[in-house]
């Protein structure tokens, strides 16, 4: 009898003990498998390089409808006339503080050296959205553009945040790879952009940056639409389900009174983009996922700020959300869009000749 006891137990134990070597072996395979799949998404290619063009191009068109869009109210706004908010005295920003993101705070009394840096800046936003020596404009850009839009910080938004740091990231990323001046100029010396398994450790390392930027930028992304989502919930106006008709109704959201009106007149309607905003901020980074998903996340989210841009007079902190959400549609989808239409205008051209010939 306690010799079959012992035996039980012995198998008991030896069953058990084979169980966790194997779910240690299991996992350890696991592990294995995802160390080797990360390293060769983060070393083969580099991802995502149209998307960031996007970005890039329409971080650049931000910055430039900004400024141009403020050019005849910028001394008012930013400049000597906006002296009074005790902002050119004691910055409100850290930014300022520090010498390299100065250059606008020391010259707010001054208009015409403001005028000149606001010019040159202009100049610098252009030069980055046609991709004219990426590697060199953009640096000075993100140091001048932090400068301006720190210098007073009464009249930012937190699409200046995501501007900024999108910006910063994407300096260790090869934004002008794609759809930009440089790479035309690249393309005529050595012929179209390859974008293969480097064949040197320099060319890995560079891979590897320039897809950690994906992973940040995506996290960054997540975090921002997460944390607003959870934010709104806790408020009552959210949760009520009547929080989008409330800025609509001010002088300072509302700026299309009309539209406003007619996006406000019926309740539901105004429930269900309340309570569907939340929804989708808490669902868009799980909708990556999928194709499928990822595709409705996309158009969801891209109606939501285009929602934004034209119901509340925010077209530029819209606009530079949604460059950032481009890094989320493929490579393959980007070119087939060009290509879709280059042979769309090709065709329109071909008929034009044969309707109106020379």
């Amino acid at each position: 009898m306690l010799t079959r006891l012992k035996r039980f137990f012995l198998a008991l134990g030896l069953f058990f003990a084979g169980g966790i070597k194997s779910i240690i072996r299991g996992a350890g395979r696991l592990i294995s498998l995802g160390y080797t799949i990360a390293e060769n998404w983060l070393i083969d290619s580099k991802k995502a390089t149209y998307g960031l063009a996007v970005t890039r191009i329409l971080l650049g068109l931000s910055a430039v409808g900004l400024l141009v869009s403020n050019w005849r109210t910028r001394l008012y706004a930013f400049g000597s006339g906006s002296l009074w908010n005790g902002e050119g005295l004691d910055a409100k920003s850290d930014f300022p503080h520090i010498w390299l993101f100065s250059a606008f705070h020391h010259a707010m009394p001054n208009d015409a050296l403001y005028t000149t840096l606001y010019l040159l800046l202009l100049a610098l936003a252009i030069a980055f959205t046609l991709g004219w020596h990426t590697r060199i404009v953009h640096p000075i850009f993100l140091v001048l553009w932090i400068s301006f839009i720190e210098a007073n910080d009464m009249l930012g938004d937190q699409g200046d945040n995501m501007f900024r740091i999108a910006l910063f990231f994407m300096l260790f990323a090869n934004c002008g790879m794609r759809w930009s001046l440089d790479a035309r100029r690249r393309a005529k010396k050595d012929g179209p952009a390859t974008n293969g398994t480097p064949k040197t450790e320099w060319g890995q390392i560079q891979n590897v940056a320039h897809n950690l930027v994906l992973v940040i930028l995506t996290a960054q992304v997540s975090f921002v639409y997460v944390s607003g989502a959870l934010y709104k919930a806790g408020g009552e106006p959210w949760s009520g389900g009547y929080a989008v008709y409330n800025p609509l109704m001010t002088d300072r959201f509302g700026t299309w009174p009309t539209l406003s009106e007619i996006a406000t007149t019926w309740g539901p309607l105004v429930t269900i983009a309340t309570w569907g905003s939340i929804l989708m901020q808490l669902a868009f980074p799980f909708m990556l996922l999928t194709r499928p998903t990822r595709i409705i996340g996309l158009a969801t989210i891209l109606t939501f700020h285009m929602a934004i841009a034209v119901l509340m007079g925010l077209p530029w902190f819209s606009l530079a959300m949604v460059a950032i959400d481009s890094i989320f549609i493929r490579d393959r989808t980007w070119s087939g869009m060009v290509r879709g239409l280059r042979n769309r205008f090709r065709a329109s051209h071909e008929l034009a000749r044969e309707k109106v010939p020379v």
